[in-house]
C-alpha cells in the first residue's frame, strides 16, 4: 500500500497538492469534535431543518432517516441543522452527534468548518478492487485537478465483479477508470442509474404472488409452509446458515406483536449476490418476505438496505408503492431503513440498533433477537437471497429444492465470485460447489495466472490454497480448516497475489470497520494491522493476538477478523518468511 493507506478518523487530505481533487483517508468515523457548548440554536437554522426533514413526527426512531435527508439536500451535516434536528426531536445534541459522527456515509461539519466538495467520488479499496487496480486509480485521481471533487477511500460497495468499483456521488461506475469518472463529474451525472428489472406487473404475469396468496387465502398453513422450508433444507444465506423453518419456529413461538427485519447490508467484501437479485427480480424477494410476514403474524417489516445501493433503493421505493396499491401488503407495513456505511450492522443486532436510530453497536446475547428484537419485541431476521427462494420452494416442493445440492448438500446456492477468473458474477448452481468447479464456470483462471489460492466466504471466511480447491463450500465442511463458507462470497487468488498483502488489505478493512465497543476487537485490529505491516512478522505473537480476538470480542467481526492472518501462516509460510 502507498501513502495514501487508510487511517482511521477524519484529517487532512492526504497527498494532496494544490489544484488537486482532495484524497481523504478511511471512512472518517469517529471524528473528533470541538464545537463549544452551549451552542445558540438560530431561528434560521431550526427553520432550514425543519423544511429539510418535513414536519414530523419527530420519532426517536427516524434520527438516522432525518441525518439522511440532511446530509441529500445540504451534501453534509452542518452543525446548525444538527442543533435543529435536536431541538425538533427533543434530544440532547450528544445523541446526534454520537449517532451522525459513528456513520461513514455523514459528513459533520462544525461552525466555522469548509463544507466538503460539492462531488465525492469513493473509490473501493477492498480486495477485490486492489487487485483490479484501485490503488493506481487512487493515484490518478490524486495526480488530476479536478474542482470541488473530494476522493475517499470506500470499503466494499457491491460490485466486486466489476473491479475497479467506484462511486462517484450515487452513480456506480463499474471497471471505472479516471477518464469515466472525470465525464460523470463534467457532466454532472451523479444520481444513481436505475437498472431494467422485473417490475410487479411482469412478475405477476409470470405467475407471481400465487404462493402468497394460497397463504393469505387459507390454502397453506403456516405451519406447513414452515415444514416444507425445512424439509427443503432451506438455510440462512447472509453467513450464519441457521435453519429457516426452525428460525421462523422460534419466532412464532414467542408472545407476540411480532415484527421482522430483512437484512439487506451486504456489506462483506466479495459478496454481491443480494444486489444482483434486487436488480433483476426483487418481487421473488418481495414474496417471500410478506410471506414470512404472514407466517410470524409479524405487524412490521423492516428493510435494512445499504446506502451504497442506491439503485436498488430506488427500486424499493417504487415496487413496495406498487404493492400496497395492488393490496398484496395489506396483512402487515413495510418500511424501508437506510444504512449510512458501517459493514457491523451487517450483525442482526447491530442492525436491530441502526432500525431504532442509534448507533451499530452489537448487543449481547442472550436475549436473541428471535427473543428481543427491534423495540423488545420477537423479530424474525432474514436476508435478501433466503426470502428470494421461498415462493419457489413452496411452488416446486421442498424436495425439488433439496435435491439441487451436491456433496452432500441440500439447495440451491448463489456463489459471488470475483478475483483472478475471466469472467467474474454471481454463479448459481448446487450446494456444495468446489472453488475448482466455480473457476470453470468463470471460464478459467485470468491469462498469465496460476491460481494459488481463494477465499471462501468473504474477508472473514480466510483463505484457502489451490490444493484444497476440491472442498465443498458449504456450512459445516470448512470449519476443521479454520474456514467458513459464509455468504459464499468466493475470491479467486492466483501467483500474482502476495498473500501478506491480501491479509493486510482484509485487517484493514476490519480495523476500519470495527464499531469500537469491545477492546479485542477495537484494539486488537489496530495492533494486529502494525505488525502485518512490517517487513517480517513477529509469528508468536500474531498468533496469541488473534487467539485473544477470537476469544474475548463482542461479535463475529472480532472474532473472525484473524481469520486470513491465521490462514496465512498455516497454509501459505512461504509468503511469511
Amino acid at each position: 500500500m502507498n501513502d495514501l493507506s487508510k487511517t482511521k478518523g477524519g484529517g487532512k487530505p492526504v497527498g494532496q497538492k494544490p489544484g488537486q481533487a482532495s484524497i481523504h483517508p478511511g471512512s472518517g468515523r469517529r471524528k473528533a469534535l470541538s464545537h463549544a457548548k452551549g451552542r445558540v440554536l438560530l431561528p434560521a437554522e431550526l427553520e432550514r431543518t425543519r423544511a429539510v426533514v418535513g414536519d414530523g413526527p419527530y420519532e426517536r426512531p427516524l434520527l438516522i432517516e432525518f441525518l439522511h435527508k440532511i446530509q441529500d439536500a445540504e451534501g453534509c451535516l452542518p452543525a446548525g441543522l444538527m442543533h435543529g434536528l435536536a431541538d425538533l426531536m427533543k434530544i440532547p445534541m450528544a445523541e446526534v452527534y454520537e449517532v451522525a459522527t459513528f456513520y461513514a456515509h455523514f459528513d459533520v461539519v462544525e461552525d466555522g468548518e469548509p463544507v466538503p466538495a460539492k462531488v465525492t467520488v469513493r473509490v473501493c479499496d477492498s480486495l477485490s478492487c486492489m487487485m483490479a487496480g484501485a490503488e493506481r486509480l487512487l493515484a490518478e485521481l490524486g495526480s488530476e485537478g479536478m474542482e470541488d471533487v473530494r476522493v475517499v477511500r470506500a470499503p466494499c460497495i457491491g460490485s466486486c465483479h466489476t473491479a475497479p468499483a467506484v462511486h462517484v456521488g450515487h452513480r456506480h461506475v463499474d471497471h471505472a477508470t479516471l477518464a469515466k469518472i472525470k465525464d460523470l463529474v463534467i457532466d454532472d451525472e451523479t444520481g444513481p442509474a436505475i437498472p431494467h428489472y422485473k417490475n410487479l406487473g411482469a412478475y405477476r404475469a409470470a405467475g407471481g404472488y400465487k404462493m402468497l396468496a394460497e397463504c393469505l387465502s387459507g390454502k397453506r398453513t403456516a405451519d406447513s409452509v414452515i415444514a416444507t422450508l425445512s424439509d427443503g433444507g432451506l438455510r440462512g444465506l447472509g453467513g450464519a446458515g441457521f435453519p429457516t423453518g426452525r428460525k421462523w419456529s422460534l419466532v412464532k413461538a414467542e408472545k407476540g406483536p411480532r415484527l421482522m427485519a430483512v437484512n439487506g447490508d451486504e456489506g462483506e467484501p466479495g459478496t454481491f449476490k443480494d444486489r444482483h437479485y434486487l436488480e433483476h427480480n426483487p418481487h421473488a424477494f418481495f414474496e417471500g418476505m410478506l410471506i414470512g410476514a404472514w407466517a410470524v403474524e409479524a405487524e412490521e417489516v423492516f428493510i435494512y438496505m445499504r446506502d451504497e445501493y442506491q439503485g436498488v433503493l430506488h427500486i424499493l421505493e417504487h415496487e413496495i408503492a406498487a404493492l400496497n396499491a395492488a393490496g398484496l401488503a395489506r396483512h402487515t407495513k413495510v418500511t424501508v431503513r437506510r444504512g449510512a456505511g458501517a459493514y457491523i450492522c451487517g450483525e442482526e443486532s447491530a442492525m436491530i440498533e441502526s432500525i431504532e436510530g442509534k448507533r451499530g453497536l452489537p448487543r449481547h446475547r442472550p436475549p436473541y433477537v428471535a427473543q428481543v428484537g427491534i423495540f423488545n419485541r420477537p423479530t424474525l431476521v432474514n436476508n435478501i437471497e433466503t426470502l428470494y427462494w421461498i415462493p419457489q420452494i413452496l411452488e416446486k416442493g421442498a424436495e425439488w429444492f433439496a435435491s439441487q445440492g451436491k456433496n452432500g448438500a441440500k439447495g440451491l446456492r448463489s456463489y459471488s465470485v470475483s478475483g483472478r477468473v475471466k469472467k467474474p458474477g454471481v454463479v448459481l448452481t448446487a450446494a456444495g460447489t468446489t472453488a475448482q468447479e466455480l473457476i470453470a464456470m468463470c471460464g478459467g483462471i485470468e491469462n498469465g495466472h496460476t491460481f494459488k489460492g481463494y477465499l471462501p466466504g468473504g474477508a472473514s471466511g480466510g483463505i484457502l490454497p489451490a490444493s484444497m480447491a476440491d472442498i465443498p463450500l458449504d456450512f459445516g465442511q470448512l470449519e476443521k480448516h479454520g474456514c467458513f463458507v459464509g455468504s459464499h462470497a468466493v475470491v479467486i487468488l492466483s501467483d500474482k497475489d502476495n498473500m501478506k498483502d491480501v491479509a493486510l488489505n482484509l485487517m484493514r478493512f476490519f480495523e476500519d470497520e470495527s464499531c469500537g465497543q469491545c477492546t479485542p476487537c477495537r484494539n486488537g485490529t489496530e495492533k494486529a494491522v502494525r505488525l502485518m505491516g512490517a517487513k517480517t512478522w513477529d509469528q508468536p505473537l500474531l498468533g496469541d493476538l488473534a487467539q485473544v480476538m477470537r476469544d474475548a470480542s463482542i461479535c463475529g467481526l472480532g472474532q473472525a477478523a484473524a481469520n486470513p492472518l491465521t490462514s496465512v501462516l498455516k497454509f501459505f509460510p512461504e509468503d511469511v518468511t
